[in-house]
């Protein structure tokens, strides 16, 4: 069984980055499971803080997700086009202390994903996700691209996905990258 373990790098409840894994995790091929992880309890780092009381629990629970997990899949929102300070924060977090940066990240297979309401989709914080991944050692999946743009037009109220194209694009990105965590 490929196990992948989707981030999604928003906080809100209705968000369209998280509803996008939702109908990813919809979408894995047989074979394959897709399990959504949140960002949510990770506090700011701070040096001083973990000096003290060490990595918290919610940091470290998503490490161990992660290292168990044959790929990772983000789910990025498009802040002042860039990557959200709250998911950036969380991979500082994780990469600490240094010496954990190869069993949790190193050459583990990842891809990114978004979805904005704008009509960009979320290109710029995809972009800077790339030194990011490069820095951590992993194997980012090049094999395609998802973008989606005018996400309100995508998801319905309730976050389900109800742009059949869409739906078509993402179960053929979920399909590839799986396939690509396998080798």
């Amino acid at each position: 069984m490929t196990k992948i373990i989707g981030i999604t790098g928003s906080l809100r409840s209705h968000s369209y980055n998280t509803a996008l894994l939702r109908a990813a995790a919809a979408l894995v091929p047989d074979g394959a499971t897709l399990e959504i992880a949140t960002l949510k309890g990770i506090p700011l780092y701070d040096g001083d803080v973990e000096e003290a009381h060490g990595i918290p629990s919610a940091v470290t629970a998503l490490k161990e997700q992660i290292a168990g997990a044959d790929g990772v899949l983000l789910a990025t929102p498009e802040y002042n086009n860039s990557i959200p300070g709250v998911f950036k924060n969380a991979i500082d977090w994780m990469s600490r202390p240094p010496a954990d940066i190869q069993r949790i990240f190193g050459g583990r297979p990842v891809a990114v994903v978004g979805a904005s309401p704008g009509g960009f989709g979320t290109i710029l914080s995809q972009n800077a996700w790339l030194p990011v991944l490069r820095t951590l050692g992993m194997r980012p999946w090049f094999g395609g691209r998802l973008l989606v743009s005018r996400a309100g037009n995508v998801f319905d109220e309730a976050g389900e996905i109800v742009d059949e194209k869409m739906r078509a694009q993402l179960q053929q990105f979920v399909h590839k990258f799986v396939e690509f965590a396998k080798t």
